[in-house]
């Protein structure tokens, strides 16, 4: 995917920079800065002498620094392979919950089936509609809002939304993506836990939304033929990435199910139509029913994890898309999604003639008794994941981003500030091929606030409490701006390390040390993902004993989803919403109180 450069509707290369490696002094004085506060007085002494000791002149931090500046000259992006094998193909847990986001559709009313079938045809008309511009390389330039507002984005992401396909591997998954999206002319429908190609073109011709509802019509009355069942396949797609290696690589010694697997492999996307759920359709209950599909027994068989866009149409009016993350961003699903919402509920479908086409062909499979119990063992363990996830949508109705702005606040350091203190009382898409960088919230200052606001021994002013609240927000926007401009330190650490295993060098002593574990186990996993339309995303958290949570600011309230893990004692859902209402609420108390 290096070198892959854009043309017309995209940042060229001509407008975007390259990433740049920020200054190894810089990093390693700003580590110690983030670290300081987090570990105990002992480990840090010895933190910083071996910092110390990596940055001395001649040291291997030169060594290593003077090989990634190389390394950013004859590359597009000297952190993208690094970050992407890091964060996504490496890890070997499970993709739902885990690492797949979902984002949930406002609730859906379907008087019966076929109007559910109804939207999906428009659905997929406008999943189309947006092929049409990614595949003209139509899309308008996004530029950054927030921070550094007016920045170009990279937009070759988009270009990955639907060619994209993540391969399982023993040690490492592969990430393919089909540069030429055009040439991709079915769709996977999955109903009842089997699978079914949809074509979209037909004689040159793309289906009309009429042909597509006839055409996933037959598809719910083939599915309805128990005497044609197979096995759910696409459970295995729901387990850890090295079982379901092992699983596929059973499955594909038969000649039936390579061509199946084919097929999946190289479709647009999936939809699936979901079984009506037993449960009350409340926001929580339709984030869960994205993020996992409630288990095996109900439609947690019906979806194929490794493909990067599944959108999810329920009997219930439970709608959404489920995503692989390793491509793209939660802002690229969060302007597809739009796009196709704005289709679905804006377009008047026009009278159009149908042509008499071929039912849709079932997939096959052929599953002998090993297959099966791999099956059965998988779907236990999504099982196991469904019950321990404990997921809770909140929303903050007392205000949203206009009066945090009023103060003249960023509502994101706001919000980061609010989830500090909530934690503490529950116990880079700008250059090319830019992806994220962490922003690490847990400041100095950020601490100092907390620790001031909930200490009940001391009488501070109202006028402190502000000054500490200012100094936290400013803290969290400063770290922001380096991220986004190249010059946060988490890739540039992972560069240093992946050098050091490229030059087959002993690991260096600070990659082993205490403090650099501490600073790589994220407990608290927080994202911004504002929407325009009514809806919102989510995920689970990315360790055992954290939380996950995605927030969405809006003018007048502000939406959370908050997720942790039952087995975990020391996180509750629950408990973290209830201490973020009261932060929330006590720090616009401290806005409030320090103007009069």
């Amino acid at each position: 995917m290096d070198g892959v450069t854009s043309p017309l509707g995209c940042c060229t290369d001509k407008v975007l920079l390259k990433v740049p490696v920020p200054p190894l002094k810089q990093t390693l004085d700003t580590y110690l800065k983030c670290m300081q506060h987090l570990v105990k007085d002992e480990q840090f002494r010895k933190t910083k002498g071996i910092v110390e000791k990596f940055g001395a002149p001649g040291g291997v931090g030169e060594t290593l620094q003077k090989k990634l500046l190389e390394r950013r000259e004859r590359t597009t992006n000297w952190v993208y392979d690094y970050w992407l094998e890091d964060m996504y193909l490496n890890n070997r847990l499970a993709l739902p919950v885990n690492s797949s986001p979902v984002m949930v559709f406002p609730k859906q009313t379907f008087t019966d089936y076929k109007d559910a079938l109804r939207f999906a045809a428009r659905l997929v008309v406008g999943v189309l509609e947006y092929k049409t511009l990614i595949d003209a390389r139509a899309l308008p330039v996004d530029f950054a809002r927030g921070q550094l507002a007016g920045t170009p984005l990279c937009m070759e992401q988009y270009y990955r939304v639907f060619g994209s396909y993540r391969y399982p591997g023993l040690k490492t998954d592969m990430l393919k993506v089909h540069m030429n999206c055009a040439a991709l002319e079915h769709m996977i429908v999955m109903c009842k836990n089997q699978f079914f190609r949809l074509d979209v073109i037909a004689n040159g011709q793309q289906l009309s939304e009429p042909e597509i509802l006839s055409q996933l019509e037959k598809i719910v009355k083939m599915s309805e033929n128990t005497k044609e069942w197979f096995p759910p396949v696409g459970v295995l797609t729901s387990d850890g990435r090295t079982e379901w290696t092992q699983a596929r690589e059973e499955l594909t010694k038969d000649p039936t199910n390579r061509e199946s697997l084919a097929l999946i492999e190289s479709c647009l996307c999936v939809i699936c139509l979901d079984e009506s759920s037993r449960v009350e359709l409340s926001d929580t209950n339709r984030a869960l029913m994205l993020l996992h599909g409630a288990g095996p027994q109900q439609n947690g068989a019906n979806r194929w994890y490794d493909k990067s866009m599944q959108f999810v149409v329920g009997m219930n009016g439970i709608c959404g898309v489920v995503c692989e993350h390793s491509p793209f961003e939660g802002m690229v699903m969060v302007h597809c999604s739009e796009f196709i919402i704005k289709h679905i509920t804006t377009t008047v479908t026009p009278p159009s003639s149908m042509a008499e086409l071929p039912a849709p062909k079932r997939l096959l499979w052929k599953c002998n008794p090993h297959i099966q119990r791999l099956m059965t063992s998988s779907g236990d363990r999504l099982q196991r994941l469904v019950n321990n996830l404990d997921m809770d949508v909140f929303k903050f109705k007392v205000f949203g981003k206009d009066f945090i702005k009023k103060q003249k606040m960023s509502p994101d350091a706001f919000i980061q500030v609010a989830l500090q203190l909530a934690f503490y009382n529950a116990s880079i898409r700008r250059f090319q091929e830019g992806r994220v960088d962490n922003i690490r919230s847990a400041t100095p200052e950020a601490l100092a606030f907390v620790t001031m606001i909930t200490d009940e021994r001391r009488n501070f002013s109202d006028a402190e409490k502000l000054k500490r609240l200012r100094d936290a927000i400013n803290a969290q926007t400063n770290y922001t701006i380096a991220a986004i401009t190249g010059m946060a330190i988490d890739n540039h650490l992972l560069g240093l390390l992946r050098i050091s295993k490229e030059l087959k060098m002993e690991k260096p002593e600070l990659f082993c040390d205490e403090t650099y574990q501490t600073s790589n186990s994220f407990i608290l996993s927080t994202s911004q993902v504002p929407t325009t339309v009514e809806m919102f995303c989510c995920y689970g958290p990315v360790v055992p004993n954290g939380y996950g949570v995605c927030y969405n600011p809006q003018p007048d309230h502000i939406l959370f989803c908050v997720s942790s893990f039952w087995e975990n004692t020391e996180t509750s859902s629950t408990v973290f919403i209830k201490a973020l209402n009261e932060g929330l609420l006590e720090i616009r108390d401290v806005c409030n109180t320090s103007k009069h």
